[in-house]
């Protein structure tokens, strides 16, 4: 296996030579060409044409002939002119014997010096160098572009016999059902006689589809490392070539690679740049075809007792050709979920295993506050935590490092040094206030954590909820209920300043893509009725529907932010006390936290 882990580097290091000889040719090329320039342009003051050359000769006007052993360019010396003329002559050792036959001529009325100057090195260098140069640079672009478009190997490879990072079922959290379900693939790459003996062939290639962070990768290299196999990771993009033929050649190559390793896995990233639908045969279309049909004919090429398996990973599945999705192809698909209150806390742990940790932070309760957050998300709070412990010089990261790294990440970087007016400041207080005590009084909306006007990121302040729950369905009644808790700061800027800014235009893009997705994806509209339209999969879908539709969901949309807005702008009215009591508070404390917020209400 001494094939894995030579060629990358070789090729990196041949790119690396070759990018610096480009500008070494280039600088020297114009350095000499100033030179034979500056030679030429010393020759071209005064030109005298090869007859009046011979003319002259015979004539006795030149003192001195002086020329260059193997150049056919002659400086000429006329007794009364002070300036130097030249000539070009047709070949200087005709003209040498032309010369002394002239001097050995009775009709030549004087002699004549002859200078014969051996040919300067430098000179004769460059213009050789000149004359080759652009064949040169032809021939090292095109090896660039063969080196650049990969005609070499590509592509990862993890050894787990040499990896020093090791990755098995033990390093990966919160996927218990997807690893029980990637067992078998082991026991495939492990035992295949096993399985052979049986009548069962091994699976061609298993499709990993799930949200970016979800640990794809990660899964797929602890299959490798558990069946103690070679990993050959690619990108999708990186088949995508710009000249025809070369993806294709790149897939060819690739798996010739994994048969003289086998057994082994590959693994393409991001599958759907080269997987996607096939569409027309002009230009990158025809292209990307090419290489997609040749990862078909490849997948459909092993041999069973290669057990070579084939895991990819996607974010889009729904782009994916359907001829890739069939049996003997990608034989399964898994779904990468979302990590649960479970899978986040084993997360927490793995990746706190190399760091400080205070004895009093509880997981636990973390991984309640964070539902909806990925495993590289989580990796990234820990990892932010731990920065903000060290500017603040604690010995371990504790439960404040990491709520703020919580705010951090999901809301932006906290500005105490921004100044901000009075009038906006007060804008900020009542326009969160507004988010707050309307989520108050909604039933799903009622958990507030935190309330703040210190700028974050791009926003003035924001309205931290609990997400303690994690939630697999959302009702229709929850995401009305979103839509007011969005449009309560635009509310309570109407209610208590009777004004309005244009700090609500985020709240508003959100709510606009909610209330669209309501009546377009989930059916949730009465009047519009139970239909999903996705113009992504199919964008004629609209006019088969109805030539009205367009109009008729623009109009359902903005009845629902309607409804959204005046209902949260009447609890506002109502509990007008509750609001200016919040937006007080935050005027004088500038944070308050889930226990301030309900002693409020509880006074107030």
């Amino acid at each position: 296996m001494s094939d894995k882990n030579q060629k990358k580097p070789n090729d990196s290091k041949w790119k690396k030579v070759l990018y610096a000889i480009i500008p070494i040719l280039l600088a020297l090329a114009i350095i000499l060409t100033l030179i034979i320039i500056q030679n030429n342009q010393e020759n071209d003051e005064l030109e005298v044409s090869y007859t009046q050359l011979i003319e002259d000769i015979e004539n006795g006007k030149l003192e001195s002939i002086e020329m260059t052993v193997g150049s056919t360019s002659l400086k000429l010396k006329y007794k009364d002119e002070e300036e130097e003329k030249h000539a070009i002559v047709p070949s200087t050792q005709a003209f040498v014997e032309l010369i002394q036959d002239k001097l050995q001529d009775d009709n030549t009325e004087n002699d004549i010096e002859l200078i014969q100057k051996p040919r300067n090195a430098l000179l004769s260098f460059s213009e050789g160098f000149v004359s080759i140069l652009p064949t040169l640079i032809l021939v090292i672009l095109v090896i660039l572009i063969f080196q650049m478009q990969g005609l070499g190997d590509k592509g990862k490879v993890y050894d787990p016999d040499v990896s020093q990072d090791k990755i098995t079922f033990k390093d990966v959290a919160g996927l218990d059902e997807e690893k029980s379900e990637m067992l078998e693939i082991v026991e495939f790459l492990k035992k295949p006689e096993k399985y052979s003996k049986m009548g069962a062939k091994t699976p061609r290639g298993v499709l990993l589809c799930g949200k970016p962070g979800t640990g794809k990768t990660l899964i797929a290299k602890a299959i490798a490392g558990e069946a103690n196999v070679p990993f050959i990771s690619m990108s999708g993009s990186e088949f995508v070539e710009m000249f025809a033929g070369l993806g294709a050649s790149r897939v060819r190559k690739l798996f010739e690679r994994a048969k003289k390793i086998s057994p082994c896995i590959i693994f393409i990233d991001e599958i759907d740049a080269i997987g996607s639908r096939r569409a027309s045969n002009n230009g990158a279309d025809s292209e990307n075809n090419q290489t997609l049909n040749q990862l078909l004919v490849e997948m459909d090429g092993f041999d069973s007792d290669q057990s070579i398996i084939v895991i990819a990973a996607t974010n889009r599945p729904e782009m994916l050709d359907e001829a890739l999705l069939r049996p003997g192809r990608f034989d399964r698909t898994i779904n990468i979920a979302l990590p649960d209150i479970k899978g986040r806390e084993e997360i927490l742990k793995i990746h706190s295993k190399n760091k400080k940790i205070a004895e009093d932070v509880d997981f636990k309760s973390i991984a309640g506050d964070t539902a909806g957050f990925t495993g590289a998300e989580l990796e990234n709070i820990l990892n932010e935590a731990a920065i903000i412990a060290t500017n603040k010089k604690h010995d371990a990261i504790n439960n404040s490092d990491i709520e703020d790294a919580v705010k951090k990440v999901t809301v932006g970087l906290e500005k105490h040094n921004r100044v901000v007016s009075e009038k906006d400041k007060k804008l900020t207080a009542y326009h969160e206030a507004g988010h707050a005590v309307v989520s108050r009084y909604l039933e799903t909306q009622k958990d507030i954590k935190e309330v703040s006007i210190i700028p974050r990121g791009v926003a003035g302040g924001y309205t931290m909820y609990k997400t303690n729950e994690d939630k697999f369905y959302v009702s229709k009644t929850e995401m009305e209920e979103k839509l007011i808790s969005l449009l309560g700061g635009r509310a309570a800027e109407k209610v208590a300043l009777d004004d309005i800014s244009t700090g609500a235009s985020n709240d508003i893009e959100v709510a606009m893509k909610i209330a669209r997705d309501m009546v377009t994806v989930y059916g949730m509209s009465d009047k519009i009725g139970p239909m999903s339209i996705n113009l992504e999969k199919d964008p004629y879908q609209m006019q088969l529907l109805g030539n009205n539709l367009e109009d008729e969901i623009g109009k359902e949309v903005k009845t629902i932010l309607e409804d959204a807005y005046e209902k949260a702008q009447r609890l506002l009215s109502l509990h007008r006390d509750k609001l200016d009591a919040v937006a007080g508070v935050l005027l004088e404390k500038e944070v308050i936290n889930e226990k301030e917020f309900e002693e409020i209400f509880q006074n107030a």
